[in-house]
């Protein structure tokens, strides 16, 4: 077991004490796990009533998370997954409670249900007017136990959220009471679990789910699902989910309701954002109109991997409830979605003004100017094993791929490039490759390619040797301005600028010139086999790369052999 804890048996009182210094709105009772609203004092002198929940711990942020101006007054949280006690109920009832009353939201469990039922019993010997509401959302199980009733999971949060809004807005108990227990009489709610949990005092998993296994309705503590299955689309999933809620819910087309997209704590938000996107066409297919939707964690259990749907039906007060103002701090406002994507107006790249330049002086440049990139293209995707072996062995194994990708989105558009004018041919090429090369040797390559244009554009004679020159040095500039990187940081430069300063400085024929290049190039690349990488995800594993080429330095190396051998046999 790892978790982010000090000692298993005093998670809760770690946990509530590191809310109440992070807010100065909260505070604690003495002796007990109980967080109250700071003001409190206020609000009972105000003649509001005050609004309690809780439960076992495990399921944050909830309860706790929701102490605050517009719902909760105070939250009570016992042992993980374990109800609080009677006394601590109550003390939190007697320090809250005036003459306005109390109204206890519980989730339906028993150890809830006696433990906070007996502390409202005493509370109200003590001249306390309290009620209590009992919320039942979760409709996995369907009716088959009509004696103990439906458990009670994240749906609760909407009730708090009316009930608190109720009580802010003055409302009597009564009345804060029947606008509770209407919204829990109409909330539907059904869970999905993709992995199990830990307790920390157990400190093993109390259940196992397989590895391509997931369970409908299973309980926020780990209690029994309705089913176990493989895993699905999460489309698929939902619309079972939500064909079971509709049914129990009674939701048919033209009802208006309230989304709720839960994480059951071990759920990423893209996870999240993909399942409201199912729920809600799933929705929308149905007729039902959703007028706010809620996706993040409101009540976990603990790490599991999962979530839940919760499905409120609305009516005018209930909707302006749940959009009223709240200070609790781990309450996440609904957003009123719509009913298909909105899309900016299109902005055409195509409409920038392109890079041109000098022509060459007759056709059969541009011919063997395309042969060359054509030798480059065949270079790299014959290469994408290797350079795949080296990056795996220092980086994330995806250099290879990725170049031998660019390299053949640059062959498909090759008909297109303006192969008489070099400077507009290679500027086509960077964004070839800025559209299609992944990772930072995208971006790299892309900006290598485009300065190299703007540098050949201001050439009078692209035949001449020196304007290549020209070319890749400013491409290397470009290099090192967009990636930091410096000659020595083990990186695609250190076989890059001393191949094109190798260009600078030769004489000869084409042939004796790219034979200069790939002797830098080579030697740059071998000498990065010493070098401690600082740039990259290479410079994660630091010295545990020595010994290793720079599959960037080899990767330059390699295109570069491949012009050498085109000027060779041309």
């Amino acid at each position: 077991m790892k978790k982010l804890i000090n000692d298993p048996a005093r998670v809760v009182d770690d946990m509530v004490e590191g809310l109440a210094l992070a807010d100065r709105r909260l505070m604690l009772l003495p002796d007990e796990t109980v967080v109250l609203r700071a003001d409190y004092e206020e609000l009972r002198a105000a003649g509001k009533v005050a609004i309690i929940s809780g439960g076992g711990s495990g399921h944050e942020p909830a309860h706790a998370g929701y102490v605050g101006q517009g719902m909760l007054t105070a939250a009570v949280a016992g042992p993980v997954f374990t109800s609080p006690s009677v006394d601590a109920v109550l003390k939190a009832i007697l320090t809250v409670g005036g003459p306005a009353g109390v109204l206890v939201i519980v989730k339906n469990y028993t150890g809830d249900k006696l433990n906070f039922g007996l502390a409202a019993e005493i509370a109200r010997t003590h001249g306390i007017p309290v009620d209590v509401v009992i919320v039942g959302d979760d409709v996995a199980l369907g009716d088959e136990n009509r004696a103990v009733g439906r458990r009670g999971i994240a749906g609760t949060v909407f009730v708090h959220k009316v009930a608190g809004a109720a009580a802010e807005a003055g409302r009597p108990l009564e009345e804060v009471r029947l606008e509770a227990q209407a919204a829990a009489d109409n909330v539907f709610s059904m869970g999905l679990g993709l992995t199990s949990c830990t307790v920390p005092a157990a400190g093993r998993p109390g259940f196992e789910l397989g590895e391509d296994e997931v369970e409908f309705g299973l309980g926020i503590h780990g209690e029994s699902g309705v089913r176990r299955t493989a895993i699905a689309p999460v489309d698929t999933m939902l619309g079972e989910m939500l064909s079971v809620i509709m049914r129990h819910g009674d939701l048919k087309a033209g009802d208006e309701v309230a989304l709720m997209v839960n994480g059951l704590g071990g759920t990423p938000a893209l996870e999240l954002a993909i399942a409201a996107r199912g729920a809600l066409r799933h929705l929308a297919a149905a007729g039902i109109s959703v007028k706010a939707v809620s996706s993040g964690t409101f009540l976990s259990a603990l790490e599991m991997a999962g979530c839940s749907l919760s499905v409120m039906r609305l009516d005018p007060l209930r909707i302006h409830r749940l959009l009223s103002p709240t200070a609790a701090p781990a309450w996440i406002a609904p957003t009123a979605p719509v009913s298909a994507v909105q899309v900016a107006s299109a902005v055409s790249i195509a409409g920038v003004q392109p890079i041109t330049g000098q022509s060459w002086s007759d056709g059969e440049h541009g011919i063997r100017f395309g042969e060359a990139i054509r030798a480059v293209i065949q270079a790299l995707q014959a290469a994408e094993p290797e350079l795949t072996r080296l990056d795996s062995a220092v980086g994330d194994g995806d250099l290879g791929i990725s170049l031998a990708r660019g390299a053949t989105s640059v062959e498909q558009a090759f008909d297109s490039l303006a192969l008489d004018d070099p400077a507009k041919a290679l500027a086509q090429i960077s964004g070839i490759l800025r559209r299609s090369l992944g990772g930072t040797s995208g971006p790299l390559y892309s900006i290598f390619v485009l300065r190299a244009a703007t540098a050949m554009a201001a050439e009078a004679n692209p035949a001449d040797p020196m304007a290549w020159a020209h070319a890749m040095q400013a491409g290397c500039e470009g290099v090192m301005a967009l990636g930091g990187a410096q000659p020595g940081d083990r990186t695609m430069l250190d076989a890059l600028l001393p191949a094109a300063d190798a260009l600078a400085s030769a004489e000869g024929n084409a042939a004796e010139r790219s034979a200069r290049m790939l002797a830098a190039a080579t030697a740059g690349a071998d000498a990065t086999r010493d070098m401690a990488p600082r740039r990259g995800r290479a410079s994660y594993i630091g010295e545990r790369a020595i010994g290793h080429p720079d599959p960037g330095a080899v990767a330059v190396a390699t295109w570069v052999d491949a012009l050498h051998r085109w000027a060779r046999a041309a």
